[in-house]
């Protein structure tokens, strides 16, 4: 059974404008969107949207956050982060890109540096790069995510 999306098309399309950033996307990187957007319960027409994006180059676009959570808009920026690199470094013009949907996600630049450390660990430990464990990317950023949180309200706690 397919579970409601927590991210929308739009966020997908966006992930694939920076896989084509420097004009190539790669088919690694166009499987992990197809695939985050299957799992994460897209609709076929939606998917099949998608399909176009990653066979031809587009451009972020607006990127509807209104109901992302925190996690999900550095979910994105974390899973746009690692199809950047995924070839291995990245272009100036998909660095560019990767700063436009993070900027568009509102994800600041110290989140993105943990994020990006995150991925590294997680990418470390994967036997298949190609095949990214993009479900324990999301168990991660969640759970930092409550750790800071939860250290953040204890140290209020603290000076009160």
């Amino acid at each position: 059974m397919a579970t409601n999306p927590i991210l929308g098309l739009d966020v997908y399309i966006a992930l694939a404008a920076v896989g084509w950033a420097d004009g190539q996307l790669t088919r690694q990187a166009a499987d992990a969107i197809l695939r985050t957007a299957a799992e994460e319960g897209l609709d076929i027409d939606s998917l099949q949207k998608l399909e176009e994006a990653v066979k031809n180059r587009v451009d972020v676009g607006v990127v509807d956050r209104m109901n992302m959570s925190k996690s999900d808009r550095l979910f994105v920026y974390a899973v746009a982060s690692w199809i950047a690199t995924i070839d291995g470094e990245a272009s100036v013009r998909t660095q560019e890109t990767l700063e436009q949907l993070a900027k568009a996600l509102g994800v600041p630049e110290a989140p993105r540096q943990r994020a990006d450390e995150i991925l590294r660990e997680i990418a470390s430990e994967a036997d298949r790069p190609d095949r990214f464990e993009l479900r324990t990317l999301r168990e991660t950023l969640d759970q930092r995510l409550d750790a800071a949180r939860a250290a953040r309200l204890a140290q209020l706690g603290t000076e009160s």
